[in-house]
């Protein structure tokens, strides 16, 4: 089964970018997250949708 959500630290080894970075990319409304518990969820689609439009 693939992944439909992922944690912020690899969302930012998937994208080469720095934890604060892909903060503020969800900030900006550019990732969508989902609270799992205490957990902050990356949707993988919008992870997608970010790079297609990069």
């Amino acid at each position: 089964m693939e992944a439909i959500a992922t944690s912020i630290n690899d969302t930012a080894r998937a994208l080469s970018l720095g934890r604060t970075s892909v903060y503020a990319l969800i900030r900006e409304g550019r990732l969508e997250t989902v609270k799992l518990g205490r957990r902050t969820l990356v949707k993988v689609e919008s992870i997608r949708r970010l790079l297609e439009r990069a």
